[in-house]
């Protein structure tokens, strides 16, 4: 019998190329097609899409540490507490005990004094001036006295325990409190005085400011908050970018996947990082704008099939006070700005400070972070600075610290979570595991020039109106981003600067001005920091200006010219 003969497919048309449809969040980029109008890059179009696996958490943190309260003791302490009330003429009754971590609150319920055959209840500020009397009674190191309790009816007399507990991430990250919000930046924050644990989302604060002195727990209680994140969510949902002027706390996480860029260790590029973060923001509004979305959230639902889902990005800052040294106007301007309307984009500031004073933490940056935690600080001023109360330099250090929300009436003091480097490095382990390096150099540069911002650039706020980005060109990392000041600046050393387009305005400007200064070539020149230095240097090589004087802020004398 014959083969049945193979049947031919009929034959087809070639298909016709595919077009791409026009996006409703804005025109696409192609090959070989002229951009009228050039955006800056885009963090979630940069990177390849790709899968992550998620860890768990039980297997990377260590549980806290667990131990059981001698209940004899601090019934005797509610006994010494109630007769040196009584001894002092403000007598009241321990109606409560609530015993935390590391701290023990006595609540006290004010009794009642008799005066000419009447009756009256004992003041609240009475017993609250007896702080130091039940310090000296109860042999504490430390006590503070909360008058009265948030929607409680007495007094609370916080005692430090003898033996302090752990309150390890693990523990925070399996409690009720944590696994109820559903937001992906949710983090854990520290146990109450009576135990409780407690969590906040981020989204919501919307930013965080940390405050406290050296060894207080303040970087611990920052990298809490990135492990927090880090164990929640992949790289496509929440981005990082973190400057560490230290170079010693945050320069652990390079390499994971979630870091927009390199951890940013130069003082002199953070103001870069923060006019970035600003374009990136404008960036988003304008996208929401023609996508008809309010927020992040109402964005990615409504995203199309095609269009990458738009991640959050949490800025960290380790040290404020380096760079309000630095450039505090322009710190200042840009810092709240962010604050005040990223918002919406999904981007949310966590920044800290060993030095809670005015300069540092001014007026305008605290109004726009309702959200702040206060760990030990050396006095009740640096207290007011960042809670607006005392209290603050009354707490223990090692994690003991007051933590103010944008909806609470008044700080609530908490143990912080602890943890340790292990964890830290366990977890950077797991997502360095899954990088393949692509994800902080897939960035193209600005086409941005010092002269560029003087013509396109608005006044006031850094606008991003006109900033360009490069059609083509190799790949940069970090220096692509954050640098684009400092891209014509040349060498460090003053001797090329003559060469620099800007040295004869920048010396005609002085000599008008009779004074040099950095802050004024910033100023009149709308040039960066790094940039107006070497200037001043330069000019100061040539004999222009005279040396600086004692105290950055005093300008250099100008020099006649030869």
């Amino acid at each position: 019998m014959p083969a049945p003969r193979p049947v031919q497919p009929p034959s087809q048309p070639a298909p016709e190329p595919a077009t791409r449809q026009p996006s409703p969040y804005g025109p696409s980029v192609q090959n070989n097609t002229p951009i009228s109008a050039p955006k800056p890059p885009s963090i979630e179009t940069n990177r390849p899409k790709r899968s992550y696996t998620m860890a768990d958490f039980r297997t990377l943190l260590a549980p806290g540490s667990k131990g059981d309260y001698d209940r004899k003791a601090l019934v005797e302490r509610a006994r010494i507490i109630g007769e040196t009330l009584e001894s002092f003429g403000a007598p009241g009754k321990v109606v409560e005990i609530n015993t935390g971590p590391v701290i023990t609150q006595f609540g006290v319920e004010p009794g009642y004094i008799t005066q000419r055959d009447r009756q009256s209840r004992v003041k609240v500020s009475a017993i609250a001036q007896l702080d130091k009397d039940l310090q000296l009674s109860l042999g504490a190191r430390s006590i503070r006295i909360e008058a009265p309790v948030p929607g409680k009816g007495y007094v609370g007399i916080e005692v430090p325990n003898d033996t302090p507990m752990t309150v390890s991430l693990r523990d925070l990250m399996e409690s009720n409190r944590y696994q109820r919000i559903k937001s992906p930046l949710a983090i854990a924050l520290g146990e109450a005085v009576d135990g409780t644990p407690v969590a906040a989302d981020l989204s919501t604060m919307p930013h965080l400011l940390i405050a406290g002195t050296t060894g207080s727990g303040k970087s611990v209680m920052v990298n809490a908050i990135i492990c927090s994140l880090l164990l929640r969510n992949t790289p496509d949902v929440v981005r990082f970018i973190m400057v560490d002027p230290k170079r010693v706390e945050l320069t652990t996480y390079n390499g994971i996947p979630h870091l927009v860029a390199p951890v940013v260790v130069e003082v002199e590029r953070i103001i870069g990082v923060l006019k970035w973060v600003t374009r990136e923001m404008d960036d988003r509004y304008k996208k929401f704008s023609v996508a008809g979305a309010r927020n992040i959230d109402d964005y990615n639902r409504n995203r199309p099939t095609d269009a990458e889902q738009m991640p959050y990005i949490v800025v960290v800052i380790d040290e404020l006070a380096d760079l309000m040294m630095l450039a505090p106007e322009e710190a200042e301007r840009y810092i709240t700005r962010i604050a005040a309307m990223a918002r919406a984009t999904g981007i949310h500031l966590v920044i800290a400070t060993q030095r809670p004073s005015a300069d540092v933490v001014t007026g305008l940056i605290k109004a726009n972070f309702p959200a702040r935690i206060a760990f030990a600080v050396a006095s009740n001023v640096d207290s007011r600075v960042i809670l607006d109360q005392p209290g603050a330099e009354k707490l223990l250090g090692r994690g003991d610290m007051l933590y103010l929300s944008g909806d609470s009436p008044a700080p609530v003091r908490l143990q912080g979570v602890f943890l340790s480097d292990q964890e830290i490095q366990a977890i950077v382990k797991h997502w360095k595991a899954q990088s393949d390096g692509t994800s902080q150099t897939q960035v193209q540069t600005f086409a941005a020039s010092d002269k560029d911002d003087e013509q396109k650039q608005p006044s006031g706020f850094g606008a991003t109106a006109g900033r360009g980005m490069a059609s083509s060109g190799p790949i940069f990392p970090q220096k692509a981003m954050f640098d684009e000041d400092d891209e014509d600046d040349g060498d460090e050393s003053g001797e090329d600067m003559p060469d620099d387009e800007l040295y004869e305005r920048a010396v005609d400007l002085v000599r008008r001005q009779n004074g040099a200064s950095v802050s004024l070539l910033q100023r009149k020149m709308r040039i960066g920091y790094a940039r107006a230095a070497r200037l001043i240097d330069a000019m100061e090589d040539r004999g222009v200006v005279g040396p600086a004087k004692e105290g950055s802020s005093k300008q250099r004398d100008v020099l006649p010219a030869k």
